[in-house]
Order: C-alpha cells, then structure tokens, then sequence
C-alpha cells in the first residue's frame, strides 16, 4: 500500500481510542455491564447480559414490499456474522450462546424495517460469503468493508465507517505511522480481511524500498492473537479499530500504537451490509438503513455501544471502496 493512502496520525489523534473510554466492571444484579464514556463526560452502560431488551423500530411496509418474494415468504432475514469477532462488535453475553453486539442490533433493526424475523448465524469468516455465494445466508452484517474488488461479486449498504488500529503490548513504545514503521515486525491479522489486503500492500511496499518485509501471522481465534498480543510474542495486531479500543480499557494490557482508514487516508472506509450482487435485497437493506437513521434508533443503537463517532448521515447503495491497488 502506498504511503499516501496511510493515514499519518497516532491513536491519540483518532478514532475510537481517542473518542472513547471504556471501563469494565461487574454488577451481578444485571448479569454484567460496561460502562462507556465519551469524551463529553456522559456514560452508556452496556448491557452484557442474554436479556438484551434491544432497541426496535416499527415495519414500514413501502420497503418490506421491495423485499424478494423467496425471503417474505420465508419470513425470516438469515443474517450471518463472524464467530472470530469480538467485543463490541459481535460476541456471547455472559450465558456464552446470545449473541449480542453492535452488528446483530443493527441487523435485528433492519430486519424490524422489512417485517422479518432474524437469525443471527455465526460462522467462520471465509464462510460468510461462501454462505452469501451459495444462497444459504440473505445477508451478512460483520464489519465488512466495502472494497472495490467485493463490488463484484457483492451489494454493499453501509451503516458505519471504518477505522482500523495497530494494538500492541501496553508500553511498547512502538508509533506506527506508515510502511516502515511495521518492517520486519510481526503482525498479525485475520485472513481474507481488508485489513490483511493493506497489511501485505505495506509489506511489498516495504520490500521494494529495501526494508523488511512484515512477517504476518495468522491465528484461528481471537484469544489467541489477544494473548500472544499482550504476552509480548509478536509485535503488533492490526484490526477493527472498535475491538481494539474496547480490549485496551477492559483488559489494560495492551495500547493502540496507530490507526486509519479502512480505505486510506483520501477515502472513509465504510462499513455495509453485504448482500449477494443483483439478488435484489440491497435496496430493501439500504432503505430499511435510512429509515432507521431518520427514525433516530440507529443513533440510539450507536450510542448504546460507545461506537457514535462511526455513524453515517446515509446509507448509499454500493460508494467508493477501498480500491484493488492502493496506489
């Protein structure tokens, strides 16, 4: 990846890291919560716990009616997520099977828009859009970038920006600001993600400079890369920034050392529901996205996850993605 599209600011001056702090605590009475604090002082308590009580918004039947007729008279939108995400993203309350997270409340809105019921499918990440590919799943709400290359075989409507973060172990002294400052590091990343595709850009980028390449490595869970993260074994991972912010205060032994856009510096990454191309859902989606917008739940769904500074003003059907060469 070229360094113009890097974006050459340290955690402190954006994103999460710096919009949010997150505090963890245990409260028995409720099943457990967080507590979020913004910058302006006020605090959200997340709730943790199976008994979501979710925000809901009423069908509006102009938009259910453009839904396909396969899945209205399925009555159920099958969404599918990643089971390798985390906190707030997608993850298990304290029963350890509801799922819960920023991505299923987002989803479960949609779904509410269009008079659908939701199932919320985890699978692994290379499988959300074998899922997509196949039929088996309508649409996939997992933090997915919209990227150029995913346009051509997909329908985006997007519902958040997307920032990503270089975490590392808490005092590291490690800045990270472009391609070389990751030369010769070991980095880890998940597999088939937009932000695996920019980290082996900075590696080739790296490599015709005369620098090291990136050593990356991959790990088949979360709790993996989080140990060998905050154990010091490898350097650096690079991921959602919304994960990495919420594992640098609830767990406080490792640190966001740099962070940007999704799609480069010159272009806001944005985060979309997936659907498969031309099956006729993005319209549906994109539209049950802006009435929720309008409506005021999807701002309230935001907060509820200390994630207000990743909204969006609209939902437009398929915008610039991250482009296939960043150059």
């Amino acid at each position: 990846m070229s360094a113009l599209f890097t974006r050459r600011l340290t955690a402190p001056a954006l994103g999460l890291a710096a919009a949010l702090v997150l505090t963890a605590c245990s409260n028995p009475t409720d099943g457990g919560t967080t507590e979020v604090a913004a910058t302006t002082g006020a605090r959200t308590k997340i709730n943790l716990g199976p008994d979501q009580k979710r925000i809901t918004t009423g069908k509006v039947d102009s938009i259910a009616a453009k839904v396909p007729t396969e899945i209205r008279k399925r009555g159920t939108l099958e969404i599918v997520a990643s089971s390798g995400s985390a906190a707030p993203l997608t993850f298990h309350a304290t029963d350890n099977k509801t799922v819960i997270g920023v991505e299923p409340d987002i989803a479960h809105l949609v779904a509410d828009v269009l008079g659908l019921e939701p199932r919320i499918n985890t699978v692994s990440w290379e499988n959300i859009f074998i899922g997509l590919d196949s039929g088996k799943y309508d649409a996939g709400f997992s933090n997915i970038t919209v990227t150029e290359e995913r346009k051509e075989k997909y329908d985006f409507a997007p519902y958040r920006k997307d920032d990503l973060a270089f975490e590392a172990k808490k005092g590291s002294g490690l800045k990270v600001t472009g391609p070389e400052d990751v030369a010769g590091k070991t980095v880890a990343v998940d597999t088939g993600t937009n932000q695996e595709k920019l980290l082996v850009e900075w590696s080739k980028e790296n490599e015709k400079a005369g620098r090291e390449p990136v050593n990356i490595k991959y790990y088949q869970n979360v709790s993996d890369t989080n140990l060998a993260v905050a154990s010091g074994r490898i350097d650096l991972y690079l991921g959602p920034n919304p994960t990495a912010a919420y594992r640098v205060a609830t767990a406080g032994k490792t640190e966001i050392v740099g962070t940007y856009s999704g799609a480069g510096a010159t272009l806001q990454g944005l985060i979309a529901a997936t659907a498969k191309k031309d099956n006729g859902l993005v319209e549906p989606l994109a539209e049950a996205l802006n009435e929720v917008i309008d409506n005021g739940t999807y701002a309230q769904v935001l907060k509820r996850w200390g994630l207000s500074e990743e909204s969006v003003e609209k939902s437009d059907i398929n915008p610039p993605g991250l482009p296939k060469t960043n150059k």
